[in-house]
């Protein structure tokens, strides 16, 4: 035991002794693989905190969403939402379903306090069973009774704190819009960020009518069921169809006089799909979504940048390591003729690399602490530094550095322990950079990296900035938008009319269905006929606006013309969109006449007035779908475009105006070009994230091309004199030196170009309207890898091509 804690000693002795002989090759040693670590914890703190949504709820593994899937007549209507009986009618007859809860999501709500009112989050209506399906535990109140009686809310404590400064508020009265008077029956902890929805105001169910309490054929609710500790989900799956071909199926025939049969032979499908509750978050983009979510393919990609600048780290330590072997041979050689094995020496270097891992892996956890806050800004996340030292990632981290250590020293150390003792002090080392297959292998793999990151790092910015900069069928640009309109009672009208007569104000609209909302409005079968023969149905999204509204966004009107006040029949008046004249197949649409479902389900007629060119009034992954537009007195927003001069002076006075006639409503705005971003801002943040990984993997890849010249240049230091001798120019030597990794840098283009051309692909098609990778991509990628290459190779080569010869040529 002794003897063997002694060997160990005198390992890590001589090991420190030539890590510190070797200063700067140690630390640019332990800079890049601290760099690539560093950056890999990162990464995963980001994966492990996407991976864990929703996984805070005790049952998390037996809830699902129910989805809507449905399609006939070539329309197709995907969504997170589900008619309001379903799930009731699940738990009510399905003996698999254990519980069931329903939400309805109202995003914002105005609260009182004092005597101001103010605009608050995340209202919903919900069951009073939503205790009993989500782990969301109450700090005051009954959970099984706290949703019970009409009038009651519960809020979280955050909001608790916020009005009454205190989570003792049971029995306490807040006062809501519409001077709606609600009592506070419970306090629950504010949700966990991991959720792929937050709540901070639940009222009851019963005080959202809605009228569709035994309507199957309209889909407005958000509905989770908890599932029997071992049901099947295929089975359950089967009682849901059954459910749904029966009910719903029922109602097709007394409303619309036929079967579900008789649809399904016509192609047509009505299907609620069993979302697993832990795979929204990075599975599901329906429609009607709560929150924005997440997306796996993202997952997969930062797995991959993790591996790969992790693989890049090692490859640059084994590149350096092999490196000083020249420097090193003689010392090899001198311990072997001293009597020392092969096996020694391994242990040696092996020694000498897990100890530079670890000296990685403390300077690694310093690079990830003093980066946490800038990624936590880039990415949108509160990552913690505590998760980076919990003893269960630290037994990883050393374990994953132990193995890291092992995989990059090993080349080193098993080649560096074959040299044999004569051929060594006979300095007849080295058979050059060119001998070495796997090196060569080595620095094509990391060109391909380096080369596929700057190609996907280009398309993801053009992707981008398309995305910001393509027309999208209305003008965003200074337009104020004026959220909450509606309370503002009927003076708003008045109001919009004398905002019209400033100076800086070119026009404005009410409407709550804005085209940067992001999507969430309704849809609704139309009919060709008055028979309302399913036939000739289709479904189409519907916007409820004004006769100003498209001035006022600056759309086009490309058939027919625009809403007007002179024209009283323009209550029954519709303008469709380019898609829904193409799905409909009209070459004159303007006077046909369209049906939808009135009062008792007796069909009314609408007169098509116009044509609208087409609009992206939802995200940019989807394409422009069928819309009607119809005249509505819709008083959710207000859409203010400004003239161009002095902004904010129009903005104080359309401000001074609201305060007079809103009788304390909050002025609430938003720019509509903001709006339109952050329907956009995961896209943005992925962009920078990788951006900066790229930089990372591509700056780490520099350390071991210079790794590489180095080795080269060493190895070539007595030919190089040679060469001078007899009268090479400077020029020719790095000519000369340049040109191996030149070849290297071609093939390995022509593998990145395949491999990311192929990867960006699929990750655009993901985008309904997206960019072509041009060919100048490639050529960008290529060029600037070869630049950097040659830049890394002249910087060696020149230094080596201007060293006297007679230091290199003084041992012969």
């Amino acid at each position: 035991m002794e003897k063997h804690s002694g060997m160990f000693k005198n390992y890590l002795k001589v090991a420190l002794r030539n890590l510190w002989k070797s200063k700067g090759f140690t630390a640019i040693n332990i800079i890049g693989l601290a760099a690539g670590i560093g950056v890999c914890l990162l990464i995963v703190l980001y994966v492990t905190d996407e991976l864990s949504y929703d996984r805070f709820n005790t049952n998390a593994d037996r809830i699902y969403r129910l989805d809507a899937d449905l399609y006939f007549n070539n329309t197709q209507f995907t969504a997170s939402i589900s008619p309001k009986p379903l799930a009731f009618t699940l738990a009510k007859e399905c003996p698999q379903v254990e519980q069931m809860v329903r939400i309805n999501y109202r995003k914002d709500i105005l609260v009182k306090k004092g005597g101001d009112w103010i605009r608050d989050h995340n209202l919903a209506f919900a069951d009073s069973t939503f205790f009993k399906v989500f782990t969301v535990p109450l700090l005051a109140g009954d959970p099984n009774t706290a949703l019970d009686e009409p009038n009651s809310i519960v809020i979280d404590e955050s909001a608790a704190r916020r009005f009454f400064n205190s989570t003792d508020v049971i029995g306490k009265t807040l006062e809501l819009e519409n001077k709606t008077l609600c009592k506070v029956t419970g306090v629950m902890k504010d949700m966990p960020r991991q959720s792929h929805f937050h709540l901070s105001f639940i009222r009851t169910i019963r005080d959202s009518y809605q009228g569709d309490n035994d309507q199957w054929l309209s889909n407005n609710w958000h509905s989770y069921i908890l599932a029997r500790p071992g049901v099947d989900r295929a089975f359950l799956q089967s009682r849901v169809n059954a459910t749904v071909d029966h009910y719903l199926g029922l109602q097709l025939q007394q409303m619309l006089h036929t079967s579900i049969q008789d649809m399904t032979h016509q192609g047509a499908h009505f299907i609620y799909h069993l979302m697993p509750l832990e795979d929204i978050h990075l599975h599901s983009d329906k429609g009607y979504e709560m929150e924005p979510n997440g997306n796996i393919n993202y997952i997969y990609i930062f797995s991959l940048v993790a591996i790969l600048i992790l693989v890049v780290a090692c490859v640059n330590f084994m590149n350096l390591s092999t490196a000083r072997s020249a420097n090193r041979a003689k010392e090899v050689g001198i311990r072997k003729v001293a009597g020392s094995t092969r096996g020694y020496l391994i242990i040696q270097f092996l020694t000498e690399s897990v100890l530079l891992s670890f000296f990685a892996l403390l300077l690694a956890l310093g690079i990830a602490l003093l980066l946490l806050p800038m990624f936590n800004e880039l990415a949108g996340k509160e990552l913690h530094a505590r998760s980076l030292f919990s003893l269960r990632f630290l037994v990883l981290l050393v374990t994953l550095v132990f193995l890291v250590g092992c995989l990059a020293g090993s080349y080193p150390a098993f080649y560096l322990s074959s040299f044999q003792p004569i051929q060594v002090l006979k300095g007849k080392l080295a058979t050059g950079f060119k001998g070495s297959l796997l090196r060569s292998f080595l620095v094509v793999g990391q060109f391909v990296i380096s080369i596929g990151l700057i190609i996907s790092t280009i398309v993801i910015y053009n992707q981008l900035h398309y995305i910001r900069s393509r027309e999208v069928g209305f003008d965003r640009d200074q337009v104020l938008v004026i959220h909450n309109a509606y309370l503002a009672g009927d003076p708003v009208k008045t109001f919009r009319k004398e905002l019209t007569q400033l100076a800086g104000v070119a026009n404005a609209t009410l409407s709550g269905d804005l085209p940067t909302d992001g999507g969430g409005y309704d849809q609704e079968g139309w009919f060709r006929s008055s028979s309302m023969d399913t036939k000739g149905a289709v479904v189409l999204t519907n916007l409820f606006v004004d006769e100003h509204y498209v001035p006022t966004l600056g759309m086009k009107i490309v058939q027919g013309r625009n809403f007007s006040t002179d024209f009283p029949t323009d209550s029954t008046g519709i303008i469709l969109n380019e898609s829904a004249i193409q799905l409909l197949g009209w070459k004159d649409p303007i006077g046909h006449l369209f049906y939808r479902p009135g009062d008792s389900m007796k069909s009314v007629a609408y007169h098509v007035i116009g044509v609208v060119k087409d609009f992206n009034f939802s995200s940019m992954h989807d394409k422009v779908g069928p819309l009607v537009m119809n005249l509505a007195d819709n008083r959710g927003s207000m859409a203010v475009r400004l003239r161009g001069g002095n902004i904010m002076a129009t903005f104080d006075q359309i401000e001074t105006k609201w305060k007079h006639i809103a009788n304390g409503v909050p002025f609430t705005y938003t720019f509509m070009d903001d709006d339109f971003n952050k329907i956009y801002q995961s896209e943005k943040q992925t962009g920078q994230l990788f951006i900066s990984f790229a930089v990372f993997a591509i700056l780490i890849a520099c350390l071991g091309l210079f790794g590489l010249v180095t080795y080269a240049a060493e190895q070539r230091m007595k030919e190089i004199g040679i060469r001078k001798v007899l009268g090479a120019k400077v020029s020719g030597i790095v000519g000369l030196l340049s040109r191996d990794f030149i070849k290297l840098v071609l093939i390995a283009s022509v593998i990145a170009f395949l491999l990311a051309g192929w990867g960006m692909n699929l990750w655009l098609h993901s985008f309904a309207y997206r960019i072509g990778i041009s060919w100048w991509i490639y050529v960008a990628a290529g060029g600037t890898a070869l630049a950097i290459a040659l830049l890394t190779v002249s910087v060696q080569t020149i230094r080596a091509a201007v060293a006297n010869p007679v230091r290199s040529l003084r041992s012969e």
